[in-house]
């Protein structure tokens, strides 16, 4: 028996730590979780992967219910409410999908989905007469997570407003770039510059231009990528990129729309690879291209955004994200990092 408990226990352990890379892994794709370090470590199987940050959190959060609990009876409470919130998050979620996505008549979903959650609600309700016995630890890590989930997402979308504001739309700015006086200097190479998607200009590019009617130079071939992740597991080589043209043919500067899956990690060089000359107004070194990052130092601000501890909060999971030029398969020899400062 102990020996069955033992197997059962690590077998059990693997899939909490494996559900928990790949959670985590996902959610920072779809925009819930800043950008984490992943590391895989099989080159057969791409979902086998290993997250440091979430393996020294699960680590600390399992010592610390051992020393709370102490005892497996004990910790029964808590594994039941977690079992039965999981259960009826579920079914919510199985209803929501089959109205929106499936188009399954309200009737049905009030009759057959009442019925379900009937049984999923009693059992909820039967664990909630053991919460100050432990039944609380699970409701306690569901509201952590789902707050530091939601401050993420709203933070992000104040971020995302304040660099439109600064970055400006990105067609204008390709067109004042052709028009300048004295004309830019083109200099030989390639130049790949990361922006959030195609509406606006990248900060860095903009900085690399601060002031009207000065010489500026520019390389010779001009990439601005941004990524897009989508909703579906996997996206095949084939629909990987989207070129645009910016409006201004045989200026040397495009844009390119990677499309990833969210259990894909994007990889830049290696989607680059894939351009078809005759999508970029010609052939386009790769291998030695520079790569341009832009990097948000967040501060306070006085705008009633969000709450005051849901900008510290923020502010403090901003600095969580891993390095870009790791996460993006970036050379590190060949990336250069532009700074800029927003406030919240």
């Amino acid at each position: 028996m102990v020996l069955l408990a033992t197997a059962a226990t690590i077998i059990a352990s693997q899939a909490v730590i494996t559900g928990g890379y790949s959670l985590a892994s996902q959610a920072a794709q779809l925009g819930y979780l800043p950008r984490l370090r992943v590391v895989h470590t099989s080159e057969s199987t791409y979902g086998q992967i290993y997250m440091p940050w979430i393996n020294g959190m699960l680590m600390v959060a399992v010592l610390t219910v051992v020393f709370a609990f102490r005892s497996s009876a004990a910790l029964s409470y808590a594994y039941g409410m977690a079992v039965t919130g999981t259960i009826t998050i579920t079914t919510l979620l199985f209803l929501y999908i089959a109205r929106t996505r499936w188009r399954t008549p309200m009737w049905l979903i009030v009759i057959g989905g009442g019925a379900l959650l009937a049984v999923d609600l009693m059992f909820v309700a039967a664990n909630l007469t053991k919460l100050v016995h432990g039944a609380w630890l699970p409701l306690l890590i569901a509201v952590m997570v789902f707050t530091i989930m939601t401050t993420w997402q709203r933070g992000q979308q104040v971020v995302t407003r304040e660099r439109e504001k600064a970055e400006g739309p990105l067609r204008e700015f390709i067109h004042q770039l052709t028009a300048r006086h004295p004309r830019l200097i083109r200099v030989p190479g390639t130049a790949v510059v990361l922006n959030r998607g195609k509406q606006t200009a990248p900060l860095a590019m903009r900085a690399n231009v601060p002031v009207p009617n000065t010489t500026t130079c520019f390389h010779e071939h001009v990439v601005i990528v941004s990524i897009d992740t989508l909703p579906v597991p996997r996206v095949p080589d084939s629909e990987r990129i989207e070129v645009d043209e910016l409006g201004c043919a045989n200026d040397g500067i495009i844009h390119i729309t990677a499309h990833f899956g969210y259990m894909q990690t994007p990889d830049v060089p290696a989607a680059l690879q894939l351009l078809d000359p005759a999508q970029t107004e010609g052939p386009i070194p790769i291998d030695d291209a520079f790569y341009v990052l832009s990097k948000i130092e967040l501060t306070m601000g006085e705008s009633r955004t969000m709450a005051a501890w849901r900008k510290r909060l923020f502010i403090a999971t901003s600095h969580l994200p891993a390095d870009g030029a790791e996460y993006f398969h970036l050379p590190r020899d060949r990336t250069v990092i532009v700074g800029s400062r927003i406030e919240v």
